[in-house]
């Protein structure tokens, strides 16, 4: 039975605060009144409320609504008030929005205890209670629009008298809720990352959840806010929402407990058909056209569009997913999944990644239960038709061909392409198979979501170039795991211990006749099945990852001699490899680089008690924003000190190592540009047209391309400030 109380009309819009959840000395109000100055208003004079009566207003008691010198009484009507009302300004002038016209005042609406800033124009708002309201804002027809006393705005707090159960998570990076995080507004994917870890460091898990709920007030009586020049129109139903300054929302059908972050500079937009609950949205975000998003957080410059479900994710910035199914999921920045058929599920995905159409990443669709999970580096692209079995781990940049693959994969070695090889009926990993086939598109895409970085709060130092820390450590494994299988596929089924097959394969794989041999080198512990899994390309890709570490070494080398100007670059060289501790480990927390020794001494000053605010671990980030330059050249240098041993210091060395850098650059350079004419190149294509000239007419001249005349530029400033170090 539906539980309907009645009560006297006259106690409509108090009470807002039951008396029982209020402290000593406070009042229903004192929330809302921290946000007025209360001496800006007077009471009504009889004239005005003759005025107001005679345009078909009414009031249960007209004391209770007070309104600004400049308030004009004939612009409100036909307008029912209840509860204590404040009223700015209002003119005699019309706003206008896009095609949207509408006269400043009030008309046609049921007004509850709301605050209203100047020159708004509100008609035909069926419900419209417990909102303080900005100056300039436009609202119509909107069936409700309310703030209950207990309103989260998206933030998984609960307020004094409720139960604990009815906190909102969200179960992040696996379907079982074994990962699942409290979410808050301010809160990056960096946040989430170190949250969902560490699940059996009880006391580390207590202490984020105590640092979560720190952010939040447990008092009740919060109003809803709707931030200046902000527009409503033609829209269902508005739950506990918090709106900023500019938010545009039109045709919405439902929005309920949300936060929406909009700025001048960088303003939200919610459009048609949409229904959004539980969730934080964050600047210069767009969500239209049919989308669904539940327990969900949205960060800057992302987009929803085209019918997409968002349930049970964070979605990071610079991001775009349209018409496809994401649950359980968290993405970092730059990710890309435009098609109706694809499914992403229970995963952590680290950036810079692109789903294709009928891709099918998901747990208890191919595992035996709903509690598997996927992990890919950034750069991480399935391709058309994908299937993938739970548990899969990528390393950055791999890329998987179209077809089903039946068993979990576990592939460390970077910049791969992995296969189905229909020859030996096993799993095919071409490795280093950007550098050899289609640089265009690394290079390309490492620029294009750098241009595309159009966040206005930068306050991560997201990472965009294929070559930094996190790859630097993934090559030198995967040199290590070349040298080891094609030990182990000389030894042809002899049994041999790990560093002699390394031994052997090292010096095979350094052997240039060693280009063209057939060798069939085989992969051990990549697939959880008995089938085969065959690496190819391993000559040419073994002497790829090594030229690139030297090629990273020089870059880095140039970029700090520029940062440092006034000093001599080779004193800088000397400065750092003084300094330069191991080769260490590196974390991709939220698209951001930071060591991984550093991840460890946070945490345990987050145990400790030395943390105990979300803002001091954003402190944290910055710092190591810092000091990332500086990191990251040390990284490098200690990178090409663990494949060749050298001394960096000794001439001799430097003009080898900065000699190969530059031909490593060349290489690059020659690449992108190989890559992308064989596009035009192909006959198959040049089929489409009548003649080469009509092709070029539709799709352009190759020759002319943006990217690649500015690649080539690149390389040669590269080449030219490379021997200028010598």
């Amino acid at each position: 039975m539906n539980r309907i109380d009645k009560k006297p009309l006259s106690q409509l819009g108090f009470a807002f605060v039951a008396e029982e959840f209020l402290h000593p000395g406070q009042s229903e109000f004192d929330h809302r009144n921290k946000n007025l100055h209360l001496s800006d208003y007077r009471p009504l004079q009889e004239r005005e409320i003759r005025i107001l009566e005679a345009n078909l207003n009414e009031a249960e008691n007209w004391k209770d609504l007070q309104v600004k010198e400049g308030f004009n009484p004939y612009l409100v009507k036909n307008c029912r008030f209840f509860g204590v009302n404040r009223i700015g300004i209002l003119e005699s002038c019309y706003l206008e929005f896009k095609n949207l016209r509408m006269p400043v005042g009030l008309y046609n609406s049921t007004l509850i205890s709301c605050d209203f800033g100047d020159n708004v124009a509100i008609d035909r708002v069926n419900l419209l209670s417990h909102y303080q309201i900005g100056n300039e804002v436009m609202i119509l027809q909107v069936n409700e629009l309310a703030t209950t006393a207990t309103a989260k705005f998206g933030n998984g707090n609960v307020k004094d008298g409720e139960e604990e159960r009815i906190r909102i998570w969200m179960e992040l990076g696996n379907e079982n809720a074994g990962r699942k995080v409290v979410p808050f507004v301010g809160m990056r994917p960096a946040d989430a990352y170190l949250w969902m870890q560490d699940r059996e460091d009880a006391e580390l898990q207590r202490r984020y959840f105590e640092m979560t709920k720190a952010e939040f007030s447990s008092e009740r009586g919060f109003y809803g806010q709707i931030g200046d020049r902000t527009v409503i129109k033609n829209t269902g139903i508005i739950k506990d929402v918090n709106m900023g300054s500019d938010t545009y929302i039109k045709g919405a059908n439902k929005l309920k407990n949300l936060t929406i972050i909009s700025y001048p500079h960088a303003s939200t937009q919610i459009g048609e058909g949409c229904e959004i609950v539980n969730g934080i949205i964050h600047e210069g975000c767009r969500i239209f056209y049919g989308v669904k998003a539940v327990r969900f957080i949205l960060a800057a410059h992302s987009q929803l569009k085209y019918g997409a479900r968002l349930i049970n994710s964070f979605l990071g910035s610079n991001s775009t997913i349209s018409c496809c199914e994401v649950l359980n999921a968290l993405i970092f920045p730059a990710h890309e999944q435009h098609h109706n058929n694809s499914f992403l599920c229970a995963a952590v995905v680290k950036g810079q990644s692109n789903m294709a159409a009928g891709a099918t990443l998901g747990s208890n669709h191919n595992s035996r239960g709903a509690d598997g999970e996927l992990q890919a580096g950034r750069g991480f692209w399935p391709g058309l038709s994908v299937a993938l079995k739970h548990n899969s781990k990528f390393a950055s940049f791999n890329l998987i061909s179209k077809g089903n693959y039946p068993a979990e994969i576990h592939n460390p070695l970077p910049f791969s392409l992995l296969g189905n090889d229909e020859t030996s009926g096993g799993l095919l990993i071409i490795v280093g198979y950007w550098f050899q086939y289609n640089m265009y598109a690394l290079a390309r895409n490492a620029w294009k979501f750098a241009a595309r970085d159009v966040r206005t709060d930068k306050n991560m130092l997201l990472e965009y170039d294929y070559l930094a820390p996190d790859t630097v450590s993934e090559l030198l494994q995967g040199l290590h795991l070349l040298e080891l299988w094609t030990g182990q596929s000389l030894a042809n089924g002899e049994k041999i211990r790990e560093e002699e097959a390394r031994i052997a394969g090292k010096k095979w794989l350094e052997n240039p006749e060693n280009a063209t041999n057939p060798l069939a080198i085989f992969a051990q512990g990549i697939e959880n099945s008995k089938r085969p899994t065959r690496v190819a390309k391993v000559h040419k890709a073994y002497q790829i990852f090594r030229d690139l570490l030297y090629y990273h070494a020089a870059k880095e080398w140039l970029a700090t001699a520029k940062r440092n100007p006034l000093a001599k670059p080779l004193d800088l060289l000397k400065s750092t490899l003084a300094n330069a501790t191991a080769i260490q480990q590196w974390d991709n927390v939220g698209g951001q680089m930071i060591p991984a020794g550093a991840i460890t001494e946070l945490k345990s000053a987050i145990r400790t008690g030395v943390i105990t605010r979300w803002a001091q671990v954003h402190e944290f980030y910055e710092k190591q924003a810092e000091l990332y330059a500086d990191q990251k050249f040390e990284n490098a240098l200690n990178g090409l000190l663990t494949i060749t041993g050298g001394d960096l210091l000794n001439p001799d060395f430097q003009k080898n190592w900065i000699s190969k850098a530059i031909k490593t650059s060349a290489y690059l350079t020659e690449g992108i540009e190989k890559s992308r004419a064989k596009d035009f190149q192909d006959p198959f294509r040049i089929a489409m047209y009548g003649n080469e000239k009509e092709m070029e007419k539709v799709i352009g001249d190759w020759r002319d391309n943006e990217f690649i005349l500015e690649a080539k530029k690149q390389g040669a400033k590269f080449q030219e400030d490379a021997n200028e170090l010598l």
